[in-house]
């Protein structure tokens, strides 16, 4: 017999579907998996154990699986960390004022040592300024989400790593993805699980999973995400600070810690690469400018950006399909 599993995020959708087998409109899991990354909002932890204790109730345990504490982690020069998604700003790599690099056959300068190509407009890339704009790569998901995921899953198949599966055996792993978001939905990247969309089949869409917790009593559902994951939208950001000022004040001093980037590579004595943020705006997280303005008053001077900036992401790390940029296999 096939085991039912549900990948548990604790948001919106997850929360769903777990309540939706709990009822009886769906069929029931064996188990439900929640991966901790450590740092989530007490929120989402309170909403956790009362979610957990409901399910139990109808026969479904509810796992706690992890693969360490990614704040902890991130400032440990000797821990493996999993890089966030942190804003960077770095020197640009292409230009010096008033210069850009080229071959030695077209040299028409030098600085420092290195030949260049002089040009007489701003750089392409920097526009002058010397300074690149990017993002660090996201690890996070699939090491602290991803992966103890798939421990728990071997385990309760019977064969925890290394052990191998043997063919043909597997787990269907219920994700919460919903009608709106269908582009995120994908086929595992392991043999022995194969990915069901129980909101896909019902055509539910995020709207109808809020209506569906509000008449179940489950209206305060909490988004599902690390205090500092950096893809918090100002709505989120201004939520943290006026409500939680506890949870402000760490991610406040986490976006101090990070500034100069990896610990670890710090501590290597690896070159730093530039300097990296919680926020988008790529100054310090209590200098950031979060309180609310008004949708003109944005777009007459960021036209393209208020909605990345004051929303975010609509709903928070789901382990399967992050839903902020591309989804995660």
């Amino acid at each position: 017999m096939t085991l039912r599993l549900l990948s548990l995020g604790a948001g919106v959708q997850s929360t769903a579907i777990l309540l939706l087998a709990c009822d009886g409109t769906i069929p029931t899991f064996d188990a439900a998996i929640f991966a901790d990354t450590g740092w989530e909002p007490k929120a989402v932890y309170d909403h956790l154990d009362r979610l957990a204790e409901h399910a139990a109730q109808h026969g479904i345990p509810v796992y706690r699986v992890s693969s360490g504490n990614i704040r902890r982690d991130a400032l440990d020069p000797e821990a493996r960390f999993a890089s966030m998604p942190l804003y960077v700003i770095s020197p640009c790599q292409i230009c010096t004022p008033g210069a850009t690099p080229g071959r030695v056959a077209d040299l028409t300068g030098e600085v420092d040592g290195k030949h260049y190509i002089k040009y007489t407009g701003p750089c392409p890339r920097c526009g002058g300024t010397g300074k690149q704009p990017g993002m660090a790569r996201r690890q996070c998901t699939s090491e602290y989400k991803l992966k103890p995921i798939k421990q728990k899953t071997r385990e309760l198949l019977g064969y925890p790593h290394p052990k191998p599966v043997p063919k043909g055996l597997y787990v269907e792993t219920a994700i919460g993805i919903s009608l709106d978001e269908i582009g995120r939905a994908r086929d595992s990247d392991v043999q022995y699980m194969r990915n069901v969309f129980p909101l896909l089949d019902l055509k539910w869409t995020r709207k109808d999973c809020e209506r569906y917790l509000r008449r179940a009593g489950w209206g305060s559902t909490a988004k599902s995400a690390c205090i500092g994951c950096p893809y918090h939208g100002n709505r989120a950001w201004r939520q943290i600070r006026d409500e939680t000022p506890e949870e402000w004040a760490d991610a406040v001093a986490f976006d101090h810690a990070i500034r100069n980037g990896s610990a670890r590579a710090n501590a290597a004595g690896q070159e730093l690469r530039g300097s990296m943020y919680l926020h988008r705006s790529r100054v310090p997280l209590d200098q950031a400018p979060i309180d609310r303005v008004t949708r003109s008053e944005w777009r007459e001077t960021h036209p393209t950006l208020f909605d990345e900036f004051e929303d975010g992401d609509p709903d928070g790390c789901s382990p399967w399909a992050c839903r902020s940029g591309e989804a995660v296999a």
